[in-house]
């Protein structure tokens, strides 16, 4: 009979205490109705939770400032604006009007100031569009009667994101009078690739990483995950290939299979491994062994009836699972023997091998014979 483990794994696996890892045995849990009720109730069924494969403890799970915030774009080096002032041209298009408003606007220098006509050199970095349009118009009324003007921004450089990995077209994009948001910085990407992990988006920001899961915003109207952008904010889509589970021992198909976007079940997981293997596996013990970030879980299921496979179905598996089929005991049995026929069957074959050189036969029996000593 062979040793099962039913109770707790049977090696120690590190485990989180106090923020210290330590090593220990860990409980083996039923896959039940009860387990799959339990996992509904507290929200880890939904496939994008857990811990990630393959990332560091450094990856935060949310940035500080969740959510949209409707502020001002505030000017900045490098941004282009234009002063429109009614019923003076002059300072409206001083260079005449077939130029372009870009050509035409106004620079903000690296030192954050302009020069104006009849207000002379001021500083404009850090004001807003209507902070800026109501300083002109108190400045320019001491020498315009009845002032009326208006500032826009024409071209925007001085706040930039960067985005890269797994978007179509990677690189710099520029913060606007729009809000920047994770959504629209993807979109302005030209979107995912096909390998584009969407519940993992990497979110760099003043040296800390945090995770951002689109996929929740796209599937469950999770706004919180829509990160308003801040300049110099970089934004990093993984690929798909830590996205994995593991299925081995008695299956038809042992290996590595990806997830599509996170979704799968150990009943799925199965049929693409071929399901089990019908003359080694032993149904009664398949296990899902999960290495989370010090909380390590295992998971064993009883599929010696059919209908427990409608618990695998509803049993989710997280990236990096391993799902493992057990040898059934009567196979186990078979192997032990066939590792040992050979080894018989060649201790057979030496023994009956004659050395004629080195022995005689005498009834069949090999006795090694010694040279006698020459009499002196």
């Amino acid at each position: 009979m062979s040793m099962r483990v039913t109770e707790e794994s049977a090696v120690k696996l590190p485990v989180v205490r106090n923020q210290e890892a330590v090593p220990e045995n860990v409980a083996v849990k039923q896959i039940t109705a009860e387990l799959v009720i339990e996992q509904l109730k507290s929200g880890q069924v939904q496939f994008r939770t857990g811990a990630l494969g393959g990332q560091t403890a450094a990856v935060r799970s949310a940035p500080p400032d969740f959510g949209l915030q409707n502020a001002d774009y505030k000017l900045g080096p490098g941004d282009v604006i234009n002063v429109t002032v009614w019923d003076h041209p002059e300072l409206t298009i001083p260079a005449g009007s077939y130029r372009s408003a870009e050509s035409s606007g106004t620079l903000i220098s690296d030192d954050g100031s302009i020069f104006y006509p009849y207000v002379g050199t001021m500083k404009v970095a850090g004001l807003s569009v209507r902070e800026l349009r109501d300083v002109l118009a108190k400045r320019l009324s001491k020498v315009i009667e009845r002032v009326q003007l208006d500032v826009r921004v024409v071209v925007f450089r001085s706040k930039r994101v960067y985005i890269v990995g797994e978007v179509k077209n990677p690189g710099l994009q520029a913060i606007n009078d729009i809000p920047m948001t994770v959504l629209e910085a993807v979109s302005r990407a030209g979107g995912f690739s096909d390998e584009a992990d969407h519940g993992n988006v990497l979110l760099t920001r003043s040296g800390k990483t945090y995770r951002v899961d689109v996929q929740a915003l796209y599937e469950d109207g999770d706004v919180s995950q829509n990160v308003l952008l801040q300049p110099g904010d970089i934004v990093n889509v993984p690929d798909r290939q830590l996205n994995k589970i593991f299925v081995l021992g008695e299956v038809t198909k042992p290996g590595s299979y990806i997830m599509n976007k996170r979704r799968s079940t150990l009943a799925e997981a199965l049929s693409d491994a071929g399901f089990l293997n019908a003359y080694t596996s032993a149904a009664n013990w398949i296990y899902v062994m999960r290495s989370g970030e010090g909380k390590p879980e295992l998971f064993h299921l009883n599929a010696g009836s059919p209908d427990a496979l409608l618990l695998a179905e509803r049993f989710p598996l997280l990236p990096r699972d391993v799902v493992y089929v057990d040898v059934s005991d009567l196979a186990r049995w078979n192997r032990v023997v066939a590792n040992i026929l050979p080894t018989t069957t060649l201790l057979n074959s030496i023994n009956a091998i004659q050395f004629p050189l080195l022995s005689n036969s005498r009834n069949g029996t090999s006795v090694i014979s010694v040279p006698s000593t020459p009499a002196q």
